[in-house]
C-alpha cells in the first residue's frame, strides 16, 4: 500500500480493536473466541485500499494513498466502520464489495470450521474473509477462493499477499467448485445464488457444510454426498452480489415489492416471495404467510436429491415445496 502503511499502524490497530469490540456487543462471535482473534489480527484496511461511498453526486472514491492527511484518515475510519463497502463499479453496477464485518463473523461462526479442514470460498472479493479463514486454519494451503473476474482475483492475490497469506487463488466459475481442489470440508459463498449448484456437492467430502447466500437468506447445508444435502437458513437476513457465470444469474435482480404495509415486519415475507420466484405469486404468498404465523427464515430449509432441488416450509415432506431453478 505504500509509505502509509506505517503511518496508520498505530492508528489501524486502534481502530480494528473498536471494530472488535463493536462485533462483540453485537454478540455475532456466539462464544467462538478463535474468530475473535482472527478479526483482532487480520488487518482489514490492506484489503480495501479504496472503496466508494455513495454520496448526493454519486459515488466519492476514499483512497488510502491520498496527498491529503484528512482523506486518508477518513478512508481509514471507513475501512474500519461496520458496514459493507463497494470497492469495484462498472458503468455504475456494484461487482465487487467487502462484507460488513459483523455478518462476516456471523457467517463465518456458522461456517463450523474445524482444524484441519479444507475449505473453498466461492467470491473472492478482496481476499480479506480468506485471510480470516487462513488465520484461523492456520495453513493457507487449506483455503481456495475463487472469482469469475481476473481483475478481482489478481487484487486479492495483492491485498493477501501484503497482509502475509498466500491462500490459493482461482479464475473460474465458483458455481464448479474448483475440481483440482476437491475434496472441501466446507464451501462458503460470498455471493448470492438462485439455485444450489449440484456440482459443489461433488467437490465435497460426505458430511461437509455448505453456507451460500441464497433469495436474500443465508442456508446451511450438510452435504450426505454427491447427490444430497439438505438444511436450514439462519435466521437472519442477507444481501449480497448476484453470482456472476452462474447460468440463469439475474445481476441487480434485487427483491420483489412487498405488500402495501409497514416494510420492516413484512420483511420475512418479501423473503417467501424471493425464494419462492415464479412459483406463488404476490397474493397467494402473503396468504400463505399470515396463515401459517408469519414465519420468519429460520422454518425454511431446502432440500437437493437426485439432480432436484427444491424450498420447503418447516418439512421436507410437508404441505409446502417449491422447486428451485
Amino acid at each position: 500500500m505504500g509509505a502509509y502503511d506505517t503511518e496508520s499502524e498505530g492508528p489501524a490497530a486502534a481502530a480494528r480493536a473498536a471494530l472488535v469490540r463493536e462485533i462483540d456487543a453485537e454478540g455475532a462471535w456466539d462464544g467462538d473466541p478463535v474468530w475473535r482473534e482472527a478479526f483482532a489480527t487480520v488487518p482489514r484496511h490492506l484489503f480495501v485500499p479504496y472503496y466508494y461511498v455513495a454520496g448526493p453526486r454519486g459515488y466519492e472514491r476514499r483512497w488510502g494513498e491520498s496527498p491529503d492527511p484528512a482523506a486518508r484518515a477518513r478512508w481509514l475510519c471507513g475501512a474500519y466502520a461496520d458496514v459493507p463497502l463497494a470497492t469495484r463499479l462498472r458503468d455504475g453496477e456494484l461487482l465487487s464489495s467487502s462484507s460488513q464485518p459483523s455478518l462476516m463473523a456471523r457467517m463465518l461462526v456458522a461456517l463450523r470450521v474445524e482444524d484441519g479442514d479444507r475449505v473453498l470460498e466461492v467470491g473472492a472479493g478482496t481476499g480479506y474473509n480468506a485471510a480470516l479463514l487462513a488465520h484461523r486454519l492456520g495453513a493457507d494451503d487449506l483455503v481456495t477462493t475463487v472469482d469469475l473476474e481476473p481483475e478481482i482475483t489478481e487484487s486479492a492475490r495483492r491485498h493477501l499477499a501484503a497482509a502475509g497469506h498466500h491462500p490459493v487463488v482461482v479464475t473460474g466459475d465458483g458455481a464448479r467448485g474448483v475440481p483440482a481442489r476437491a475434496p472441501f470440508d466446507r464451501i462458503i459463498a460470498t455471493c448470492e445464488l438462485r439455485t444450489v449448484p449440484r456440482a459443489w456437492l461433488a467437490r465435497c467430502r460426505p458430511g461437509a457444510r455448505v453456507l451460500t447466500p441464497l433469495a436474500t437468506g443465508l442456508l446451511a447445508l450438510t452435504v450426505r454426498d454427491a447427490e444430497h444435502a439438505e438444511g436450514r437458513f439462519l435466521p437472519r437476513a442477507a444481501f449480497f452480489v448476484p453470482l456472476r457465470g452462474e447460468r440463469g444469474a439475474e445481476p441487480g435482480g434485487g427483491c420483489p415489492a412487498v405488500v402495501p404495509g409497514r416494510a420492516r415486519e413484512q420483511e420475512p415475507f418479501r423473503f417467501l416471495l424471493a425464494l419462492t420466484r415464479g412459483t406463488l405469486g404476490p397474493e397467494e404468498a402473503y396468504s400463505l404467510w399470515l396463515r401459517e404465523g408469519r414465519p420468519d427464515r429460520g422454518r425454511y430449509g431446502v432440500t437437493v436429491a437426485g439432480g432436484h432441488a427444491w424450498a420447503w416450509l418447516d418439512d421436507p415432506e410437508g404441505p409446502y415445496a417449491w422447486p428451485l431453478p
